[in-house]
């Protein structure tokens, strides 16, 4: 079969983009938008892309020229549609753990306008152990630190070489805590007043929220695509025609013209408040995920629509949703319903493999971030606990539980067949370290303490270490599925 990179040309285009995140996401979304904008002669730049971590490498990039498929499947207006196009905007991608100069030269671009990441809610931290000699610095805000310095450097401080800087990880006020970082890294690092001052004044961090569901390489449909294609595409992406990309900024103006793709017709919000959007995705669509998807998985399940097609699994997630999260929402009510039934539809979109393992990444932070603020204002509003997001924080300890860490990943088993849990290594020490070999009490309260994980000690919610430690131990001794009917049937009594 013909090789993708042999099937199609890449037109010159300057570098205005460096993009820290190669994984699906940012491929199927932040490129897409890009390569509309090229296409629509709205923009006419290119991307490189930076790997964030040292875990993996950039060889089937390189393979393919950066060249991929993206294909958008799903239902618009009840019916089905494909979008098919061919990526082309990727100029570079560089991993600076092997080439750290190639990094600093694309600080030096005097095209260079816009700074993208997508690094998972665990990768915006400020660590005081960073060192600014690091080739290059473990975090993303050490390198976006050094990658910022180099460019102030190079420029001479220029004013007009600042970078619009667009984090899209899910975190509240992603841009603003970004910046934070970055200028505690640059007083830690002693770079100077005049840097810290650039920083602020020519740099515009903003806060986004990003809205569609990129469900990644499709494994078990890959060759049939591929046969129906023509040529052979290791990187094929797919995900749902839906997309959002909310960016809050004062200036709206100067912001558009350096990042024109809503005059390219993608759809992309410039507004002064971000908050009414963020609340009702987070805590809807993507807690929605967070508190179904480990409970699905160790169900059995591989995939969201797995979950919407199992009749318990589907009526857990929309008790947790419309019972327990949707009255939290700052929003009217008709309105935070009739968002999460449109999220039903497009979890239960036919065409979209959307693993629940590529989902558990970080879950301990998702579930922070995604799970636990509904859960305090549900509490609050009833004086209850609701019953299906307290059962979620007992299902993610079920699945991170294990005594096996090999290479910085926690192997899990399910039904005998082991699965990789990926999370932060602090995370997965503890798990290894304590989910087997204490009693299911001790284990609960202790993670429940563990303020690192959670933000707060979450054994002062009356009630929750208890209940999570009644539903854990159901879960190990009569098995997920059992427990999570239990738990249903609680919610309904609780209703009446």
């Amino acid at each position: 079969m013909q090789l993708i990179q042999n099937r199609f040309t890449r037109k010159p285009r300057p570098v205005r983009v460096v993009q820290f995140g190669e994984g699906n996401f940012l491929r199927g979304f932040v490129e897409d938008m890009l390569e509309t904008a090229n296409e629509r002669g709205t923009f006419d730049g290119s991307v490189a892309i930076v790997k964030p971590t040292d875990r993996g490498d950039l060889q089937k990039f390189r393979e393919q020229d950066n060249f991929y498929t993206l294909l958008l499947r799903g239902r618009i207006h009840g019916k089905p549609v494909v979008q098919k196009r061919v990526i082309t905007c990727i100029e570079n991608v560089v991993d600076p753990y092997a080439d750290t100069d190639a990094f600093f030269r694309i600080a030096c671009l005097d095209t260079l306008q816009i700074v993208v990441s997508n690094t998972t809610e665990a990768g915006i931290i400020y660590d005081e152990n960073e060192q600014f000699m690091a080739r290059p610095a473990k975090t993303y805000p050490g390198k976006l630190t050094q990658f910022l310095f180099a460019r102030f450097q190079y420029f001479h401080g220029a004013p007009e070489k600042g970078l619009l800087i667009l984090p899209v990880e899910l975190i509240e006020k992603n841009g603003e805590q970004l910046r934070t970082c970055v200028l505690r890294l640059a007083d830690l690092w002693q770079l100077g007043t005049a840097f810290r001052q650039w920083v602020l004044q020519s740099n515009s961090f903003c806060n986004t929220l990003v809205d569609r569901i990129v469900s990644g390489y499709p494994k078990a449909e890959a060759e049939q695509i591929q046969q129906e294609l023509g040529y052979r595409d290791v990187l094929l992406d797919t995900g749902e025609p839906f997309a959002l990309w909310v960016i809050e900024t004062d200036c709206e103006q100067e912001t558009a013209q350096k990042l024109p793709l809503a005059q390219a017709g993608c759809p992309v919000n410039f507004v002064k408040k971000l908050e009414p959007y963020r609340e009702r995705k987070v805590r809807i669509l993507n807690g929605a995920h967070t508190s179904s998807v480990l409970a699905g998985y160790l169900m059995g399940k591989e995939f969201v629509r797995d979950c919407m097609q199992d009749s318990l699994m589907r009526e857990f997630m929309e008790t947790a949703v419309l019972r327990e999260i949707v009255p939290t929402v700052p929003l009217p009510e008709s309105e935070a319903k009739q968002f999460a039934q449109a999220v039903f539809e497009r979890f239960d979109n036919p065409f979209v493999a959307h693993s629940l393992l590529a989902i558990s990444l970080n879950s301990v932070s998702k579930w922070r971030v995604r799970v636990l603020p509904s859960l305090r204002d549900r509490l609050n509003q009833t004086g209850a606990l609701p019953v299906c997001l307290t059962f979620s924080l007992a299902a993610l300890l079920a699945f991170y539980t294990s005594d096996c860490l090999q290479d910085g990943v926690l192997l899990g088993s399910r039904g005998g067949e082991p699965y990789e849990v990926h999370d932060d290594r602090k995370v997965l020490a503890f798990f290894a370290a304590s989910s087997k070999q204490k009693a299911v009490s001790a284990f609960v309260n202790d993670c429940l303490a563990q303020t690192a994980f959670w933000g707060e000690d979450l054994t002062r919610y009356p009630g929750l270490a208890q209940q999570v430690t009644e539903d854990l131990t159901a879960i190990r001794q009569t098995g997920i599925r059992q427990a999570v009917s239990e738990v249903l049937q609680k919610a309904k009594r609780e209703e009446v």
